[in-house]
Order: C-alpha cells, then structure tokens, then sequence
C-alpha cells in the first residue's frame, strides 16, 4: 500500500491531502460490509444497506473527510491565534479519541500523524496568541477612550441646547442625542453616572423651558382659530361656483392666507383644514369635470374639422373662380359653425384653408385685371407705339444704307429688332385680355 505524503495543515486543501484515492484505502466485501485497509489489516467499518458498493464507500470516506476537515481547521485557527493554547489541546485530545474508533475509509495513520503535528503547532503559535491577547486588551482600552469622548461629546452638545428656542428641532435632537447615549458603550460605573447627571440635567432644564413656552400659547392659538375659521367660512361659500378663473385665484389667495395665519392647535387645525380641503375639492372637482367634457367636445370637433379639410382641398385645382367662391363660402360657414378645437391643431387646417382661398382671390383679381378698359386701352397703346416705332427704325435704317452709313443703319436696324420682341410680349399679353 502506498503512504500519502504528510499535508503542511494548511487551511485549504488539507482534507483532499489527507484522503487521497479511496480506493487505496477501502474496500466493498460481497455482503456489502465495507472495510478500511490499514497497515495493520483490513477493519471493518459499516455497511449501507440498500445502496451500491460505490455509494457505501462514498459514505465512509465522507466520514474521513470531516475528520480530516476538523484537523485543517483546528491546524488554521491556532496559526491565527484565534484559540486559547489550553482549548487547542482538549480539541486534540477530542480529535484523538475520535480518530482512533473512526469508522470511516482514509489514510488513518497519515491522519493520525497530522493531528500529532498539532500539539508542536500550538507552542509555536503561542506567542502569537499572547500577543493578539495584549492586542485585544489594548483595543478595549482603547473602545473605552472613544466610548468616554462619544459620550462627552453627547453631554457638551446636549449642554448647547439649553436655551434654544427651536423647540421642535431641539426636542428631537435631544431625542437623537438620548438614542446615540443608549448604543454608546458603558464606562465605569462612576464615569458613566457623572455624565449622565449633567446630560438628564440638560435635557430637563430645556423641556421646563418647552412647557413653559407652550403654556403661553393657548390664546394665541384661539386667536390662529378664529383666523382660519374665516377663511374655511369663505372657501366654502365658493365651493359650488362656476367661474372657475376667477374662484382658482381666489383659492389660491386663501391657500396663502392659512399658510401665513400660523399653526394653531393641532386638533382644531386638523378639523379646520379638513372642512378647507373639502371645500377647495368640490370646486376643483367640478371645474376639472367641466373641463373633462371641454376636451371631448374639442376632440369631436377636431374630427369634424379634419373631415372637412378634404372638403376644401378637392376645390383644387380651381376652373371656375366664381363656382369655386361659392362652394368655399359655403365651407366656410359650416366650418365656423363648429365650436372650440386646440389651437395648435386648429391653426394648421387655417393654414391650409387661407392656401386655397389665396389661390381663389388671385384668379378672382386676375379676372377683374383683365376685364378693366383702361387696361384694355394702355395695352393696345402700347402695341400701336412699339409697331409705330419699328416703321421708323426700319426707314431711318433704309434711309442711312441708302447714303453709305452702313454703322448708322445697324443702330437702327437693332433697335427695331429689340423692339419686334416687346412688341411680342405686347401683343401676348393683349391677347389675355381677350381669354
């Protein structure tokens, strides 16, 4: 049989180092008894019934395992110096006895051998344990220290507060205050006693002077009373109005006059407030209802609105200005009789509607252009002068050729020519006149 080296003890992977192949180590009899093999012979360990030979060995090297795992973690806790050196050694001597009668399949001796290393283990690292003592000795003097300043610091502030007069602010820090003195540490009984002493006394010379304040309150209180009673008075008069402008302002002035009158007695202002918001609620109920409905009138106006935009486009393109008039104006009627729309939404179908009626005036002046007589009249004249003037382009041009002034007759002869095409232009824009 081959021996396992000897694991370091080391906190990680020390079981593993110990247990080896447990076919090395157990073994299944055909009546299903399951042996560890050891130098000294094969022994007997248990049987499970019902399971197969590989289950059964599993189950009694499992049980090596815990044992070889107790070992590692015994070895790791005293190289920390997290065990007293007299509890490090009963925990061997338990580990002993439970190692000796262990039914479990492993390399035992090996085992053995390991948790005999313990003991040398334990000098060793007994000076580290000595020293993590005087390490945690020294810490809790040190706890005490910072105990005592936290709890100084709770007596000066506490001390500060006095003579405040933010009532409320300073009756819950000195509430804080108390709660922080409760999870501080303890002291020394005397040291602890002193401080409370003067802490309790701070907090009962603020809170005789708390009483006292509130004491003097009482008619000042009746006093923010009668105020809000006022107001609640006229918040519910306007409960039920319809002028929803003009009462939202009015609420909102009130809401501003029962912040600005003060806080009164909580009870009466509590019943005070509850009769304002219900009040205030009604309104805003109602107006919010009002304007519920508003929107969906609006909605449906929108739709009859975008229906009737189709309507206006199939007027173009437009062939007879005066039919294409009429029909717009009957539009027009029918669209203005449709009430409240969005603006936003509203103003892109005007826009399309002013495109098409821009579209009707300009055919409409085009019209009245061309039917004018005085127009009719400067047209023709202007024919007659631009033919007039080309005849006599044309004989001063004849006229210089004729002489030998060949540069003078080309003068002439393009300043008749430029004058055929506005004489063009002309005569075309005569001719619309008769269209």
């Amino acid at each position: 049989m081959d021996n396992l080296a000897t694991p370091n003890l080391s906190n990680t992977g020390a079981a593993s180092a110990l247990i080896g192949d447990p076919a090395k180590f157990g073994r299944v009899g055909e009546d299903g008894t399951v042996y560890v093999i050891t130098p000294e012979g094969d022994r007997a360990v248990g049987s499970y019934p019902g399971k197969t030979s590989e289950e059964a060995l599993a189950y009694f090297v499992k049980k090596f395992e815990m044992a070889a795992s107790e070992v590692a973690l015994l070895a790791a806790r005293i190289r920390s110096g997290a065990m007293v050196p007299s509890d490090a050694h009963e925990a061997v001597n338990k580990l002993r006895t439970q190692i000796s009668g262990l039914n479990g399949v492993g390399d035992l001796a090996n085992l053995a051998a390991s948790l005999e290393k313990i003991p040398a283990l334990i000098t060793e690292h007994e000076g580290a344990y000595q020293a993590k003592k005087a390490a945690q000795n020294a810490e809790r003097e040190a706890r005490k220290v910072e105990a005592a300043a936290i709890k100084e610091k709770i007596v000066a502030e506490a001390e500060s507060l006095v003579d405040s007069v933010a009532w409320k602010v300073t009756t819950a820090r000195l509430k804080v205050l108390l709660d922080e003195w409760k999870k501080a540490p303890r002291l020394d009984k005397k040291v602890d006693a002193a401080l409370w002493k003067r802490f309790s006394s701070s907090r009962n010379k603020f809170d005789k002077r708390r009483r006292t304040h509130f004491a003097n309150l009482d008619s000042e209180q009746k006093k923010v009373a009668s105020t809000k009673e006022t107001i609640v008075k006229e918040a519910e008069s306007l409960a039920n109005s319809k002028e929803w402008l003009n009462t939202a302002k009015q609420f909102k002035s009130l809401m501003d006059q029962w912040k600005a009158s003060g806080r009164g007695k909580k009870s009466t202002d509590t019943v005070l407030w509850n009769r304002f918001k219900a009040a205030q609620d009604t309104f805003f109920a109602a107006k919010n209802a009002d304007m519920d409905k508003r929107k969906g009138s609006m909605a449906e106006n929108l739709a009859k609105r975008e229906a009737m935009i189709s309507e206006f486009e199939s007027l173009l393109p437009i062939s007879d200005f005066k039919s294409a008039r009429k029909n717009f104006n009957d539009l027009m009627f029918k669209w203005q009789k449709i009430g409240m729309t969005d603006r936003k939404k509203r103003s892109v179908f005007d826009a399309k509607i002013e495109r098409i009626e821009s579209e009707i005036i300009e055919l409409e002046q085009s019209f009245q252009r061309k039917s004018d007589p005085t127009a009719i009249a400067q047209a023709n004249k202007v024919v007659q002068g631009l033919a007039e003037a080309i005849d006599n382009y044309e004989k001063q041009a004849a006229k210089a050729e004729a002489a030998g002034q060949t540069a003078k007759a080309m003068v002439a002869r393009e300043a008749a020519a430029a004058r055929r095409v506005w004489l063009e232009q002309a005569q075309k824009g005569l001719t619309e006149f008769s269209s």
